[in-house]
């Protein structure tokens, strides 16, 4: 009797879209620091992640709501309400509760239910109304706004002095000579990354934008985990306004213009999937901090004009979905 013949294993296919970012990425700092030594410096370095931070943490949750198939195109103006609403109870509560902390708490705690409120709103609207992501966040981007505005009476909302003074170390503060910020957005980054790929949420959020229809046959609660997607979208763009209100110090009806552009941007340059299904959220932190590095790099040297800065970041966004085309049918 003889021996079957062993066949050989077949090869591994490298993964670009796992590492494609993170090459990049790598190749950006070699030629930053070519053109410019000072690039490579810590404190530059240190920079990049902390300008990095804001839109990072946006398009953490922004990774959640794209692999289930869904978009929000409110996160600018969302968090530019939330940034004005918080200046608003900051401002009113320390004359009754004085500049210390719990004001501060209070105007947290008003930052984060209405991250989740709007994400709520968002996610009832596309399940239950049965109306395109597309066009509920694209409305809500209005609203928020012109809500601002009003608020505003067209103007500028400030936070007071006192206040700025007290809040500063949430955004300027460093802990073991690292800016607060980047904790946070590393923690952010952590958490995202344990729910997507170590929970029965972040399953179902992927099996959903797989195929709805049969993550729907497989007893998935769809409609639940879309909504959840939403509310995760909200809170964490609720979290990266908390950490940026002492640098924003303000807020008016341009506050916000683009950012959501900039985090969809970093999701998809991160290798997610613009259809869902499949994303990283590791591979999110990259592409933020990849387009942040494209800017600083522009800003140091004299290649071209850093007013170009978004004209090379669009190039890049329509290289990485022409190469992602026909990934998913």
């Amino acid at each position: 009797m003889t021996t079957p013949p062993v066949q050989p294993k077949p090869a591994r296919k490298f993964n670009l879209s796992a590492f494609g970012p993170l090459i990049g990425l790598l190749i950006l700092m070699v030629a930053g620091t070519l053109l410019n030594p000072s690039f490579i410096d810590f404190t530059n370095l240190t920079n990049i992640v902390a300008r990095t931070s804001f839109i990072g943490i946006i398009a953490i949750g922004a990774t959640f709501v794209i692999i289930s198939g869904g978009i929000d195109l409110s996160v600018g103006a969302m968090a530019a309400l939330i940034a004005g609403t918080v200046i608003l109870t900051l401002n009113a509560v320390v004359s009754s509760l004085g500049v210390n902390a719990l004001s501060i708490a209070v105007g947290m705690t008003v930052a984060l239910l209405m991250g989740a409120l709007f994400g709520l709103i968002h996610g009832l609207l596309i399940t239950k109304g049965r109306i395109e992501p597309f066009i509920v966040t694209l409305g809500t981007l209005g609203i928020y706004r012109s809500t601002l505005t009003f608020l505003a009476n067209g103007g500028t909302i400030s936070l007071g002095l006192d206040l700025g003074d007290l809040y500063g170390p949430v955004f300027y503060g460093r802990i073991l000579g690292i800016p607060n910020p980047i904790w946070v957005f590393l923690t952010v980054a952590l958490l995202g990354g344990l729910i997507l790929n170590r929970t029965k949420f972040g399953r179902y959020v992927q099996a959903i934008g797989s195929s709805e229809q049969v993550a729907r046959y497989s007893a998935i609660p769809v409609d639940r985990i879309k909504v959840l997607t939403y509310v995760l979208q909200g809170v964490c763009v609720a979290l990266a306004t908390i950490v940026y209100v002492p640098q924003l110090g303000s807020s008016n009806s341009t506050t916000g213009l683009g950012w959501e552009l900039s985090a969809i941007a970093a999701v998809i340059i991160g290798g997610t999937a613009l259809k869902g299904g499949s994303g990283r959220i590791f591979g999110t932190v990259v592409g933020a901090i990849l387009f942040e590095t494209i800017g600083n790099i522009l800003n140091l040297t004299s290649i071209i004009s850093n007013y170009l800065n978004g004209a090379v970041q669009g190039v890049i966004l329509i290289a990485v979905a022409f190469l992602q085309r026909g990934s998913k049918k």
